[in-house]
């Protein structure tokens, strides 16, 4: 196939990788690693707590909260991980911003592949790393001294 411009060439291939994505993710899973909420850190002076965690699969996640008054005001995040584990952690920070610890402490994996409508069986494992990091920096939260 010939292009008229290298313009025509990318749309291509971007087209090709979108169909081929969503071959083996359901659409919202694709939304969300093309386009991650709460992507990045919040800085160190606003923060409340910060972890990473590497999962069995090798792919790290961090998480970053600002907590209030028990309530998790921001939260954001930072995965070296595949698409789904970008949009596991995307999600995950979209489920807790404005709940509680206590909500965000009992959040499981089950329940965030359910918000993601689905994750396939050999990508489960990315929901695990998200909810197990969030765990990881609540007790860190809750348990370091203030």
């Amino acid at each position: 196939m010939s292009y008229k411009n290298f313009d025509d060439f990318v749309a291509h291939l971007e087209q090709e990788i979108l169909e081929e994505e969503l071959k083996t993710y359901n659409e919202y899973v694709v939304k969300l690693f093309h386009n991650p909420q709460n992507w990045g850190e919040i800085l160190e002076e606003e923060r409340s707590v910060w972890h990473a965690y590497e999962g069995p699969c090798g792919d790290t996640m961090q998480f970053y909260l600002k907590i209030k008054d028990e309530i998790i005001e921001d939260a954001k995040y930072i995965t070296d991980g595949c698409g789904a584990t970008v949009a596991a952690g995307s999600q995950t920070t979209m489920m807790i911003k404005g709940k509680s610890i206590d909500y965000a402490e009992n959040l499981t994996e089950k329940m965030i592949d359910e918000a993601l409508h689905g994750l396939p069986p050999d990508h489960k494992h990315c929901a695990e790393l998200a909810a197990t990091t969030l765990l990881r920096a609540i007790q860190k939260y809750k348990y370091s001294p203030k």
